[in-house]
C-alpha cells in the first residue's frame, strides 16, 4: 500500500513530533500563551493555503465524487465561523483581520508554496500527498496524548485544541484520504509512487519546521 511506504518513510519524524517541546507543552498544559498565539495566527494563515491545495486537487479530479469531496474540505477549513483555531484566537483577544494582516513565517511561506506547487504541476494524488502529513500528524498526535494522559481533554488551556483531532469526523476524513490516495494510484508506477512517497516526506519534514517557528516564535 502507497500509504504504508509513506509511513515507513517518515516514522522517525513523527517520534520528534511528538518529542518537540511545543507538542509536549500542549500535553501537559505548560505551553505560553505568546507561543500558542503565535503557532494560532501562523496555522490560520497556513490553512488558507492549505485548503488551496485541496482545492487544486478538486479541480484535477477525474471524478465527481472526489471533486466534491474536497471542494467541501477545502472550502471548510477558510469558510467556519467556529473552528478550533478562531476559538482559542478569541480566547486570546486576537481578531481574524488582526490575523489576516500578519505576514506568513518565511518556512510556512515555503511550506505553503510547495504543496501549491506541488498540486499545480501534478494530480490530484500528489495534491493529496502534499496536504496529508499534517492533519495525520494531527492525529496520531492528539490521541498519543490522550492514551498517555486520559485527562488532558480537560485542560482549561489546550483541551478544546486536543479534542479536536480526536473527533470521529476528523479521523473520517483521514481515513478517507488514504483511501483516496490508494484508489487513484492504483495503476501508478513505481516511479510515480516513489514521487508521492517523496512529497509526502517532505511535507511531514515541513511539519517539524512548523513546530519549530511556533516554539521560536519565528
Amino acid at each position: 500500500m502507497v500509504i504504508e511506504k509513506m509511513l515507513d518513510a517518515t516514522k522517525h519524524l513523527w517520534e520528534g513530533f511528538y518529542e518537540h517541546p511545543f507538542v509536549k507543552g500542549i500535553a501537559d498544559g505548560s505551553l505560553s500563551d505568546e507561543r500558542f498565539k503565535h503557532y494560532l495566527i501562523q496555522d490560520t494563515l497556513y490553512l488558507k493555503d492549505y485548503a488551496r491545495t485541496y482545492l487544486i486537487g478538486a479541480a484535477k479530479a477525474e471524478d465527481v465524487e472526489t471533486m466534491i469531496f474536497l471542494s467541501k474540505i477545502g472550502n471548510g477549513m477558510v469558510s467556519s465561523e467556529d473552528d478550533v483555531n478562531k476559538r482559542n484566537l478569541r480566547r486570546l483577544g486576537v481578531s481574524i483581520d488582526d490575523v489576516y494582516k500578519t505576514k506568513l513565517s518565511l518556512d510556512n511561506l515555503s511550506y505553503v508554496s510547495y504543496m501549491e506547487r506541488v498540486a499545480y504541476e501534478g494530480g490530484t494524488a500528489e495534491a493529496l500527498a502534499a496536504v496529508m502529513p499534517c492533519g495525520l500528524s494531527y492525529e496520531y498526535l492528539a490521541k498519543r496524548m490522550v492514551e498517555e494522559n486520559p485527562d488532558c481533554v480537560n485542560d482549561e488551556k489546550y483541551g478544546d485544541f486536543i479534542s479536536n483531532y480526536i473527533r470521529d469526523a476528523f479521523c473520517n476524513n483521514n481515513a478517507a484520504y488514504i483511501d483516496m490516495i490508494e484508489r487513484l494510484t492504483k495503476d501508478y508506477s513505481e516511479e510515480q509512487i516513489n514521487k508521492l512517497v517523496d512529497i509526502f516526506v517532505v511535507c511531514a519534514e515541513y511539519e517539524m519546521k512548523f513546530w519549530n517557528l511556533s516554539w521560536a516564535l519565528e
